[in-house]
């Protein structure tokens, strides 16, 4: 695949290589991956499923189906039936292959976007779009339309009226909407609403997509564990596809991800570490001439002090502090840096002093 960009993250590793070099260590804030325990019960539920020499399937235990369904009313007040959801080996894979899936010719996603959206339009051969704008595409078919709320890397929310919008600007012209919901439990001074909640989809969920993982919830980036849900026609599709490709959850995955989705006291206290993290580190980036904008949900702060993203990345890792430019996410993002949650106290306190 020619086309494919290079991978991004490659191009952080001389300022890596500077931030650790510091006396103190690296305090890597560039990446989204988890750093705190997986939830003993998890962990409990994966060792007892342990024992699992056949074939899973495809579609996922009945349990675990029940309890993303539940996860989904009790928190999100979105019904769903349990057929219509789908495991999926980590929402990533999913990004990546939907427009294959779909057989999609043009794929729409945001301006400032996850860059997997664009890649999984190439290897489908399709031409990518980045548009915040859908009325500005003009008169040539869409297939496919990502929507990302709260948003990476800007942790923006998008508000219910918007999402309305683009429910019923897709219906009239027969393009899917998938919404990329991976931080929805993370929403800090707002509260994310998912495109299949009925204040948006008007309790349809026809030519609708939400993708969900437990990456971020439930630290479970290594366990690779999410599920999609909506139109039930096009989950039925997506899983007689996925039966032929063989992608399958492994079982003691699948038993770990239902009692991770079935229990929202281990999610509540990780919750509660990312927002102490957030409060000990904005005040002092700010000080130091950070302004921060969007991030008002999610795992990121979406940062400028006014010059180009790689000199911003340049000036933090002279302090041993990774951060990610905003290039990576679209050109839109070239002042601007991504500032991950996902260290540890001790480095966040370490960045603190850092920036003091």
């Amino acid at each position: 695949m020619n086309n494919l960009p290079d991978f991004p993250w490659d191009r952080l590793e001389p300022y890596k290589a500077r931030a650790l070099a510091h006396p103190d260590g690296i305090v890597d804030l560039s990446v989204g991956t988890p750093v705190d325990p997986v939830p003993p019960l998890v962990q409990s539920a994966l060792v007892e499923a342990a024992n699992s020499p056949g074939y899973p399937l495809t579609h996922g235990t009945k349990a675990l189906r029940e309890a993303a369904a539940g996860w989904l009313r009790r928190r999100h007040e979105v019904t769903v039936e349990p057929s219509d959801v789908l495991p999926l080996i980590g929402s990533k894979e999913f990004v990546a292959w939907l427009p294959s899936y779909l057989g999609a010719r043009r794929v729409v996603f945001p301006e400032l976007a996850y860059p997997t959206y664009d890649v999984g339009a190439r290897l489908a051969g399709a031409e990518a779009t980045a548009s915040d704008g859908l009325l500005a595409l003009g008169p040539q078919h869409v297939d496919l339309v990502w929507v990302n709320s709260p948003g990476n890397p800007t942790g923006r929310v998008l508000p219910v009226e918007h999402l309305r919008k683009v429910v019923a600007w897709a219906r009239e012209r027969g393009v899917v909407v998938a919404s990329d919901e991976c931080y929805i439990e993370l929403g800090w001074e707002e509260r994310p609403v998912s495109i299949l909640h009925p204040d948006v989809c008007e309790g349809s969920h026809e030519g609708l997509l939400a993708v969900h993982s437990l990456s971020k919830r439930s630290n479970l980036a290594g366990y690779r564990a999410g599920f999609v849900t909506g139109d039930p026609a096009l989950v039925k599709r997506l899983l007689e596809i996925r039966k032929h490709a063989g992608m399958l959850m492994p079982a003691p995955v699948q038993a770990a991800m239902t009692a991770a989705l079935g229990d929202d006291a281990h999610a509540e206290e990780q919750r509660e570490r990312y927002a102490r993290r957030r409060v000990q580190l904005r005040p002092v980036l700010e000080k130091a001439g950070w302004s921060i904008e969007h991030s008002t949900a999610g795992l990121y702060f979406w940062a400028t002090d006014g010059t180009s993203s790689w000199e911003q990345v340049s000036k933090l890792s002279e302090i041993g502090i990774l951060v990610a430019p905003g290039e990576f996410y679209g050109s839109a993002g070239g002042r601007h840096i991504r500032i991950a949650m996902t260290a540890t106290d001790e480095r966040i306190s370490a960045a603190v002093r850092r920036l003091q």
